[in-house]
């Protein structure tokens, strides 16, 4: 408690610095003039902190300041590329990077990080780019070792050449190295504390960066991003309470930013949206969750919405993914249907700008960029079907087989699109439905041949970073199926393996519990309910698995 009153009072006093616009501090001498140099670095604090909509109009005030600042346009082109989503604004980044020329006030340094940010929107695929613009930024780190601006853009290049699927963490912890000597450096550097994050965003490495995520936030709290980041690590090690606040405030100056531009709420930071619905359900608090996902209450909300859908723009991959997480944590199986049916009757709608990536800054996806070109199914079609498989299989339903085969004849169609790593998410995803549908039939031992191929996939996946991708993590599924089959010693093996993929987890610490009480193991599941106990503090009081965990706690 003591941990996150104190969490709670530097978000405060982080509120009242964003007042004064507070972005943190950073140095990065160029030949511009005083207001011009002024606009620049506004606009590299907020480049920091991914908050491109902030850097893009501070970078043009310095250029429209003074026309003949040729590092402002540098900032322009570095704003339109988003390196750890794989997506730019190619052609409008080049438009930005032919404004440039070559003037005897230039100075040497400032010509090398001209030329690295041209590697970026060069010749050849993304993924080439990234790592040619990279190779840039390691030789500008190691001519100028004093600039810590070089570290911070060189340490993020090594994470930009990262992909999902990629083996081994030698990028992201010589990242991670360069950044913390940042932050001893300059502690209110907000690229460095972000970039911390960033590089040890996994389960195992995550207490490396927990005390850069316990200060990026009254860092830079002018930017929303800064104050949903901390929520990675936070999320990483279990600590819900710090990851709800996180989320919470970010969610807060997502909007107090809308509302002061006048802008639409479509602009707003869904992302943290998502991740404060996550929280909650971790926490048991599914009456605010559920608020959350249809936005009652909200500024925004349109009096003809549905009573199982908003109305207001929630982008279509963002209300998919909470939707789901709201069916798989509270087991709500019945409402699957109805949350994913949009006013109107239709079903499984969709927009086609979400497939292409994140559009809240009006960036869509490097063309090049595998994954981008979608196929003759539509990829937002995707969660509604798997959500609808599981519940089917959960209610005894026959309709699970249809799921299935869509999901089947999808993962063919990404199979032959080469985005192999999708691939693997959707047939794991086909395997879960496939064995909710078995174990429906009360097939059990087909339902766990089914899953330990899902969990082997799941294996050769990248670390969840957030929300798990798969939304049900597979070795939790199988637990969950090996205690139906009374295999409870089994099961309890798979619930370790889950809670160490995602920490705390609710419904794997729930399936530790009765593994462990139906093993015969007391003290493992009393330790493992006075967990879940404990982060279930503020949940809804009349769940049924509150009540269990107690009595059996009571009774022991």
């Amino acid at each position: 408690m003591i941990l996150v009153s104190a969490w709670g009072l530097l978000l405060a006093l982080g509120q009242l610095q964003a007042q004064s616009g507070a972005l943190g501090k950073v140095e990065f001498p160029t030949t511009g003039g005083a207001e011009a140099q002024q606009h620049f670095l506004r606009g590299l604090a907020a480049l920091h902190s991914f908050w491109f909509e902030e850097a893009l109009e501070e970078f043009r005030r310095s250029t429209k300041i003074e026309p003949d600042f040729m590092m402002g346009y540098w900032g322009e082109a570095m704003a339109l590329n988003h390196p750890l989503w794989a997506q730019q604004d190619t052609e409008g980044a080049r438009s930005v990077l032919k404004k440039i020329r070559e003037t005897s006030k230039l100075t040497d340094r400032e010509r090398a990080y001209i030329s690295a940010v041209e590697a970026i929107y060069g010749e050849g695929d993304k993924l080439s780019r990234d790592r040619a613009y990279s190779v840039a930024m390691g030789k500008i780190y190691h001519d100028y070792p004093e600039d810590l601006e070089a570290a911070c853009f060189y340490a993020l290049s090594l994470l930009g050449t990262v992909r999902p699927g990629d083996h081994g963490f030698r990028r992201q912890m010589q990242a991670g190295a360069i950044a913390l000597d940042v932050f001893q450096k300059n502690p209110n550097h907000p690229g460095a504390a972000h970039y911390i994050i960033h590089a040890f965003d996994d389960p195992e490495h995550a207490i490396l960066a927990l005390p850069a995520a316990r200060r990026y936030a009254q860092i830079a709290p002018a930017a929303p991003h800064a104050r949903h980041m901390p929520s990675h690590i936070f999320l990483q090690l279990g600590m819900w309470p710090d990851a709800a606040a996180s989320n919470e405030s970010a969610w807060a100056a997502s909007t107090a930013w809308v509302k002061q531009k006048n802008l639409p709420a479509s602009a707003l930071d869904y992302h943290s949206l998502q991740w404060l619905l996550y929280t909650y359900l971790q926490e048991g608090r599914y009456r605010e969750a559920e608020e959350l996902l249809l936005q009652k209450g909200s500024a925004w909300t349109d009096s003809g919405a549905s009573s199982s859908r908003p109305a207001i723009p929630i982008p279509t991959h963002d209300y998919q993914d909470m939707a789901a997480a709201f069916v798989v944590e509270t087991q709500r199986w019945q409402q699957a249907a109805g949350l994913f049916e949009r006013p109107g009757g239709q079903n499984d709608g969709t927009t086609a700008a979400y497939a292409s990536g994140d559009t809240r800054s009006g960036h869509t996806m490097d063309g090049n960029t595998p994954g981008m070109k979608m196929t003759s199914l539509d990829s937002n079609q995707i969660i509604p079907v798997f959500i609808r498989g599981l519940a089917s299989g959960h209610l005894a339903s026959v309709a699970g087989s249809h799921s299935a085969e869509t999901l089947q004849d999808y993962q063919q169609q990404l199979t032959g699109s080469h985005d192999t790593y999708e691939a693997k998410v959707t047939r794991v995803r086909e395997l879960e439905v496939e064995a909710m549908e078995a174990a429906a039939k009360r097939n059990l031992d087909r339902a766990i041949e089914q899953l330990k191929e899902a969990t082997t996939l799941e294996e050769e996946m990248s670390p969840p970073s957030g929300p798990p991708i798969l939304i049900k993590p597979s070795h939790e599924l199988l637990g969950e199926i090996l205690l139906q089959a009374g295999k409870s010693t089994e099961a309890a093996q798979e619930f370790a393996k889950s809670l160490l993929r995602q920490p705390n987890r609710a419904r794997s610490l729930l399936g530790a519990a009765r593994a462990a009480a139906q093993t015969g193991d007391r003290v493992g599941a009393v330790d493992a309910y006075n967990t879940f106990l404990k982060n279930w503090q503020k949940a809804d009081p009349e769940l049924p698995e509150l009540r269990e965990a107690r009595a059996y706690v009571a009774d022991k």
